[in-house]
């Protein structure tokens, strides 16, 4: 059954009225067809955060070889994985439907949006999943990295929470600009965050005035909410905190930046 014709079934016309969980399964089914379509977006979800972890990590044996630090490391790159992977695929993916006569289309059919937006989160952690994977293995094969499996559980747990705000910053993306300026965009705000958020180089290594920049950035706060899921001990208070406010504030930024998109093309 297609998008359109599941949203046309009524029981007037013979058919069945789909539940939102099909509809939903539906639209992420259809979504990782169409991220699939383009292998390299795919490739470089999957590959770059292990590469990282493979040249930057692995080599420097005073890290790889400390099973504290290579861990740390090993979750660092998970958090940068599932955020790379947040920004781009709700921020590419709106910013392009915005511009296909297709997303119009979608919205004037009896579905449920909540059925889109539910797929969209599910396609989304399927990808994300997928790219800590190789991130986990290679942690496993070539540095001390350790943690249980409750502990892993646990730290997956933790990174599905944390990656909400990321998700929602690139849904604000999405809405507020063109296809191309998205892509510019969504890179200098990963890699920004990826830097002054200690997924690259430890906090420890920062300055002061750094190190306190940092603590306000959901990819510090990501960091040491899943760290502290997996290694244990005291959450800090700007942690938790900081995941709330970044998700209240950017989920308000996503829900007016939508309603002035729809106003402006379905006035």
């Amino acid at each position: 059954m297609s998008t359109a014709e599941a949203g046309r079934a009524t029981p007037e016309a013979g058919g069945t009225v789909p539940s939102v969980w099909q509809l939903t399964l539906l639209h992420a089914r259809y979504q990782l067809i169409e991220t699939f379509r383009v292998p390299i977006a795919v490739i470089g979800t999957l590959v770059f955060p292990a590469l990282a972890l493979l040249f930057f990590v692995v080599p420097q044996r005073a890290v790889a070889d400390n099973p504290v630090y290579a861990t740390q490391a090993v979750i660092s790159l998970s958090v940068f994985a599932v955020m790379s992977n947040a920004l781009f695929t709700f921020g590419l993916t709106i910013a392009e439907n915005r511009e296909k006569p297709w997303d119009p289309y979608l919205r004037t059919l009896p579905a449920p949006g909540i059925a889109r937006v539910l797929a969209q989160i599910l396609s989304t952690g399927l990808l994300g999943l997928a790219a800590i994977i190789p991130v986990i293995v290679v942690g496993g094969l070539f540095t001390a990295a350790e943690a249980s499996a409750l502990r892993v559980l646990a730290g997956l747990v933790a990174l599905a929470v944390s990656a909400v705000p990321f998700m929602l910053i690139g849904t604000a993306i999405g809405y507020a600009m063109p296809f191309k300026a998205a892509i510019a965009v969504i890179q200098i705000v990963m890699f920004g965050l990826a830097f002054i958020g200690g997924l690259f180089l430890p906090p420890v290594l920062f300055a002061d005035w750094l190190d306190t920049i940092s603590k306000f950035t959901p990819s510090r706060q990501a960091r040491e909410f899943v760290i502290r899921a997996v290694q244990g001990g005291p959450l800090e208070w700007w942690v938790w905190v900081g995941i709330i406010v970044w998700t209240a504030v950017m989920l308000a930024a996503a829900l007016v930046l939508f309603r002035r998109d729809e106003g402006r093309r379905y006035r």
